[in-house]
């Protein structure tokens, strides 16, 4: 019974930290602020993307996930959102940003990222 138990805690640690704890490292943008982003199994990858800020910069996003929830992104503080194709690559411009963490997403935000500005 002791074995059941903590099996259970640790399976319940491990959730925890996946879900809501673990934050894979930023992925800096290239040196002409231009970072191509594949959403896939339900995740944008990289997923946390560190931009300079006063700069503009451009996200260049390919969908190969067919759901229809990773048919858009969204940046909310922006008021920017674009529809992605399936297998296209869509760019989207962002404007020189201040610093700060920007959330962006899908429309049911089931897909996550971040935009890092330093």
């Amino acid at each position: 019974m002791m074995m059941i138990n903590i099996a259970g805690l640790v399976l319940i640690s491990l959730i925890i930290w996946w879900f809501w704890l673990y934050k894979p490292k930023a992925v800096d943008a290239a040196i002409d602020n231009e970072i191509k982003i594949v959403v896939n199994n339900g995740i944008y990858q990289p997923a946390r993307i560190k931009i300079k800020a006063g700069q503009q910069t451009v996200l260049q996003f390919i969908r190969k996930d067919s759901s229809p929830c990773a048919a858009m992104v969204i940046f909310p503080h922006v008021d920017i959102s674009e529809e992605l194709p399936l297998d296209i690559d869509k760019s989207v411009l962002l404007p020189p940003m201040t610093l700060g963490e920007y959330p962006f997403h899908c429309q049911m935000q089931m897909y996550q990222g971040t935009l890092i500005v330093e």
